[in-house]
């Protein structure tokens, strides 16, 4: 495992865990304590997480990591999701690409359609789009530029949206709960609202790991979801639950690509 990867299994397992120790993650992620302790002073370096007397937590801006960081957790389980969004696009689609690292995933599949339109406030699926070889219209909303996600916020790129009407949006979370709904721990969340009211269709990408927490801002109910789609380490409560609010609930294999 290279060291950036490590270092976002890292965090994906502090979430999950909680305090750890030192030698709980060397034998967790099969090193040595001298490699996790470098992997611990970069992470702490950049406001990741907390050294504590013996062990390590969260910071509490644990959650909004950079999106290159993102694109390492659970990046197998991200492309089959994506895979499987992208079989819900065709040609003529008017779609919108929220910047959350799993739907970056679905860009590589857009090549095989033509006249499709794809909004998005991300900098970093701008950049994968225009190397596609397909008819395609790319729109940005313009707005303040956030380094940490590479992509734009703020009463500017909100107010784009409601100017048009699109088919299909496509969003992550960083958490999903039954009650509060969909969540982020990004505060400028607006954005994230305004694409919503503007997309006939909501596809909720979520990978089975964020069922069940609850992250400080809510995006949008579950109600205004259409289809999730998720991976089968959903728990079968989990997958009831949002079947019977009346959600479309895709499973994807791991085979599946």
């Amino acid at each position: 495992m290279k060291p950036k990867q490590r270092q976002a299994a890292i965090l994906e397992y502090l979430q999950l865990h909680g305090k750890t120790s030192v030698d709980d993650l060397a034998s967790h992620f099969v090193t040595t304590g001298t490699t996790i302790r470098k992997d611990l002073t970069l992470l702490e370096d950049e406001g990741g997480v907390i050294r504590t007397y013996g062990g390590v937590v969260l910071s509490r801006d644990e959650g909004d990591q950079p999106i290159d960081r993102k694109t390492h957790i659970n990046t197998a389980k991200k492309k089959r999701i994506a895979g499987a969004a992208a079989k819900l696009i065709n040609d003529g689609d008017s779609l919108i690409f929220d910047a959350g690292s799993t739907v970056l995933q679905i860009v590589p599949y857009l090549a095989r359609f033509n006249n499709i339109t794809v909004m998005t406030n991300s900098l970093t699926i701008v950049n994968e789009l225009v190397e596609l070889d397909n008819d395609q219209t790319i729109l940005m909303p313009g707005g303040t530029y956030r380094k940490n996600s590479a992509s734009f916020h703020g009463s500017l790129a909100e107010a784009a949206f409601p100017r048009f009407s699109f088919d299909k949006l496509f969003i992550g979370a960083d958490g999903v709960d039954l009650n509060a709904g969909v969540t982020t721990f990004n505060e400028l969340h607006g954005v994230s609202q305004a694409m919503c009211k503007a997309a006939q269709q909501l596809i909720l990408l979520v990978d089975s790991s964020k069922f069940g927490r609850k992250s400080p801002n809510v995006v949008c109910d579950l109600t205004a979801v259409d289809i999730l789609i998720t991976d089968r380490g959903i728990s079968q409560e989990y997958l009831e639950a949002l079947r019977g609010k009346g959600i479309q609930v895709l499973l994807v294999d791991e085979a599946d690509a």
